[in-house]
């Protein structure tokens, strides 16, 4: 259908994000614009992959004692003003980028610098470090920025529901030979090979896994990043994807409703089950409306959903990527790769 007739974009303006890192944003709409400061810390560190391995990592994150990969979500709506300071704890330069908003800011190390953003367009973007090429995007210096419509309705023009809850998905593929050759200071390896794919930092942990059901670990069950709603909770994804590997993003249970691609806004918006998204800063926003699952039996209802619970039952269903390599990690290790869950709960 024709976008004009389907949906005014953007949700509402926002607060805060639950935990500071990617995934269940939330703000709230207002019609004035705002100035907004905001401080982040360029760090280091390892973190342990799905198989034991530490893995060096760079990160644009919340205090000087974290390892955010990625990075915070700033967020803002359209007409505010976004301080944000940056502070380098390393002893190397780089700098922060976001190409659509103009923003080029360099910070030397062992140093601070501030930078104003301004953005006129709502829409989902990726920040970054561009210093060395993709080197440090990929040691794990990038971001999600939102901006939201200022003033935004919360229906859509034909009187549909906006949606109610807004994630943000960030992709990454990670080689451990290459983030090393980075800490070294040395030139990355001439061939990029991708051993583990995370959703905003985490993998997925199969039943019966170390670390299955562990939200700090499990993306399948890290409410930042699985989708939890009731019937009829339309629900925002942004997607972003900061890696070498391009990917085609396939949620089961419903359709996904294609909004943009690449900061492009689609005139049409299609009902899909698969939809690609770009390598290296790619872009992708859709809708999942959490409608009854067509083939679920018995059909899904407010009461089944209810019945399941009360029998400790959990009415879930999968999000992949449909590029197999995605769902594994060191090689190996099936399902233990860029993937969540998506569930539906009883009002």
């Amino acid at each position: 259908m024709k976008r004009r007739t389907f949906l005014k974009f953007g949700s509402a303006s926002a607060a805060a994000a639950l935990t500071g890192t990617a995934g269940l944003i939330m703000w709230q709409p207002r019609a004035h614009a705002a100035t907004i400061n905001k401080e982040i810390w360029i760090t280091e560190g390892t973190i342990a992959q799905p198989d034991g391995v530490n893995v060096y990592f760079r990160g644009f994150s919340g205090s000087s004692n974290n390892l955010d990969v990625p990075g915070q979500v700033l967020m803002m709506a359209a007409g505010d003003t976004y301080n944000l300071t940056i502070h380098n704890t390393l002893n190397t330069s780089h700098n922060l980028v976001i190409n659509e908003l103009g923003v080029n800011r360099s910070v030397p190390a062992r140093s601070t610098r501030s930078v104003s953003i301004s953005a006129s367009n709502p829409g989902t973007y990726v920040y970054y470090d561009s210093t060395g090429g993709m080197n440090n995007r990929l040691v794990g210096l990038h971001g999600a920025m939102v901006v939201f419509p200022n003033g935004a309705n919360t229906t859509v023009e034909n009187g549909r529901d906006m949606p109610k809850h807004d994630f943000v998905w960030v992709f990454h593929d990670i080689d451990p030979a290459w983030n090393d050759a980075i800490r070294r200071g040395n030139n990355p390896p001439n061939r990029y090979v991708p051993r583990y794919f995370t959703i905003n930092g985490l993998s997925g942990r199969p039943p019966g896994s170390p670390g299955n059901g562990d939200p700090t670990v499990d993306a399948m069950h890290d409410k930042r990043t699985a989708l939890h709603g009731h019937l009829g909770d339309r629900t925002m994804v942004r997607c972003i994807n900061t890696g070498r590997a391009k990917h085609a993003v396939h949620c089961h249970a419903n359709h996904m409703e294609w909004i943009s691609t690449n900061g492009q806004q689609r005139d049409d918006v299609w009902l899909k089950d698969i939809i690609p998204l770009d390598a290296n800063n790619g872009t992708m926003e859709f809708i999942f409306p959490f409608e009854p699952v067509p083939d679920a039996w018995p059909p899904m209802t407010n009461s089944t959903l209810a019945q399941a619970t009360a029998e400790g039952r959990k009415t879930a269903y999968p999000m992949h990527l449909h590029d197999e390599m995605t769902q594994t990690a060191g090689g190996g290790l099936y399902m233990f790769g860029a993937m969540t869950d998506i569930f539906f709960e009883a009002n």
